[in-house]
Order: C-alpha cells, then sequence, then structure tokens
C-alpha cells in the first residue's frame, strides 16, 4: 500500500514525530553511524511485520534492536561480565551483542525469529540517539533499503527504494562508517564473530583478553539457513484443511484452529503471529497442523518458516 512518507528534520519537532509514528507502529528511517536504519517499534509484532513488507524481505531473520543506553538494553537481555566490558568499550558505537533473552522482555517473536537470544546495539549517531531517547523503547532497525539491494548511507538512498512505503525518514546527514555492525555472539562459551563490521576484531578481543571463535557456531549467524530451525516438540504438518484427532491446528483465514494467524486472512497479521501462536502450540504438546497460508507477499516468508518448522529432524 502506497503511502504519503513523511521528510522529517532532525530538529526536536522532527524527533517528536518521529516518536509518535514509531510508538502509532509506523515505520520510521533513521541515521546511525554504520547505516540508515528502518525501525519499528520492537514490542509490536505487526510494526515488525511491516518492515519484512517494507524491505520485501525473503524470510524472517532476527533484527538488531537499537536502545538508548545500557540500562534499557539490560531490561531485555541477561548481562554477563563479557558484555559489560565490550559495552563499556564500544557502546554507543556499531557493535551488537548477541546475548540471552530475558523472561518477560516483551519483545515481538518476530524480532527474534523465535529464538532465546536477541541482538542489542547502542547507536552513537546524535540523531538516533536522539530519536531513542524521545521514543524511550526499543526500536527493531534493519537498513532501510530493499532487500538485496545497497545499504543506504543517506536519506536520499533510503527515499530511492522505500518512497511510499515507509511513513517517514529523519535526515541526518551521510553515515560516517557506512558498513554494518559487528555482531558478538555471548551466549555459550568464548565470544564468537558472528559478522565483521565498524569495530576491528583486534579491538574486541583486546578487551577480552582472549581470541574470538570465527565462523558460524552458533544459530544466531543465519537461522534462514539451516534446513529445519524452530522445531517444535511434535511433527509439524503443512497445508492441511482441519486437525487429525492427535492434533493442535494453527489456522488461518476462515480455516479455524485452537489458534488463528489471522481470521481476516491478513498476512501482515499473520506473520506478527506466527512465532508466538508456534510457541503456544507447542507447549500443549504433541503434533501441529497449519493452514494453508497463501504463496504471496509476507505469505512467502510465513512458508518458509513453517517449512523449516517441519523439516525432519536429525
Amino acid at each position: 500500500m502506497t503511502q504519503q512518507t513523511e521528510r522529517l528534520s532532525a530538529t526536536e519537532t522532527g524527533i517528536d514525530r518521529a516518536a509518535e509514528l514509531l510508538e502509532a507502529g509506523a515505520l520510521v528511517a533513521f541515521p546511525t553511524e554504520t547505516v540508515y536504519g528502518l525501525g519499528a517499534d520492537a514490542r509490536q509484532g505487526e510494526a515488525v511485520a511491516a518492515i519484512y513488507t517494507a524491505k520485501g524481505r525473503p524470510s524472517f531473520n532476527p533484527l538488531i534492536v537499537h536502545v538508548a543506553d545500557v540500562s534499557m538494553a539490560q531490561k531485555y537481555a541477561e548481562w554477563s561480565p563479557e558484555a559489560a566490558a565490550l559495552a563499556a568499550a564500544f557502546w554507543p558505537g556499531p557493535l551488537t551483542l548477541v546475548l540471552p533473552l530475558c523472561a518477560d522482555n516483551g519483545l515481538s517473536p518476530l524480532v527474534t525469529a523465535g529464538l532465546s537470544s536477541v541482538g542489542l546495539r547502542v547507536p552513537e549517531h546524535t540523531v538516533a540517539r536522539a530519536l531513542l531517547t524521545a521514543f524511550g523503547g526499543p526500536v527493531a532497525a534493519p537498513s532501510a533499503n530493499p532487500s538485496g539491494r545497497i545499504s543506504p548511507t543517506t536519506s536520499e538512498h533510503v527515499l530511492s527504494g522505500l518512497d511510499g512505503r515507509i511513513a517517514a525518514v529523519v535526515e541526518g546527514g551521510a553515515c560516517p562508517v557506512g558498513v554494518e555492525s559487528t555482531i558478538i555472539g555471548l551466549m555459550d562459551g568464548p565470544a564468537v564473530l558472528l559478522r565483521s563490521g565498524g569495530v576491528s576484531s583486534e579491538a574486541i578481543e583486546a578487551v577480552l583478553g582472549q581470541p574470538l571463535r570465527h565462523g558460524d557456531e552458533s544459530k544466531i549467524t543465519a537461522p534462514g539457513q539451516m534446513a529445519s530451525h524452530y522445531a517444535p516438540q511434535g511433527n509439524v504438518r503443512l497445508n492441511a484443511a482441519q486437525a487429525r484427532p492427535d492434533e493442535h491446528m494453527l489456522g488461518f483465514g476462515n480455516i479455524s484452529g485452537d489458534l488463528n494467524l489471522s481470521e481476516s486472512g491478513d498476512l501482515t497479521e499473520a506473520a506478527a503471529n506466527l512465532f508466538g501462536h508456534l510457541h503456544r502450540l507447542d507447549a500443549l504438546g504433541g503434533p501441529i497442523a497449519v493452514a494453508p497460508i497463501p504463496m504471496e507477499g509476507l505469505g512467502r516468508a510465513i512458508n518458509d518458516r513453517l517449512a523449516r518448522a517441519a523439516a525432519p529432524r536429525d
């Protein structure tokens, strides 16, 4: 759906308007020191789902959550001495830390792709910091460009790909770093480099006092690449018209069930509900039957995630 994309200045008035739009569940592009991010309230599932629609993102991958400071980060993730050391050295700045989720964190499961971890960053850019402070909450923000296109480092780059698809862009000049943040996983064992970026491995290793592990050693690295991902306890059967006697039913549209992704057949609503509904049905135990989802728009991403949930397990 085409909309009028507002061009907002980095004034108090512009920042307040951007925060107001985020609170309303709209998408706002804003500058960071790395690239422009496409922001949505990380607690609102439908707002996060709209990121995938705007970007044409092919599958649900974990999104980095931007926060104003360390104290806000600690509301969403379990803190560790390593996290504290890296945050003290490199936040605010181009470093993302992947940490275990806190219980009752309030984030949309779509942000974490149904995983038990979350990527957090405190950006350094003055406009990003002003927006996060004014908004007062967590902002999920991948790069503000159509999926597969070059990452945007100016507002003009953003508008060339997303004009009419998002609510607003906040002008902040050219991004000084110009490459994405370094991502460090702090889940199990020594820290692992998940993505190279704006902070060098050498600088991180100097703070930690030990070498980083390298490669795809964590499930966070590329969840969209795993053949089986978010595997519930029971088997998952796709394209089901109704549940068998031993199954729980995940409905869609006019196919009802124990839970329904979207009774109205809205794919954005369905995407927002996907991981949460799977978790709830999984908690009941037993196999899960899933109604057919149209293979269009966000339906492609939903079907991708469901296919991985239903894939044979080792």
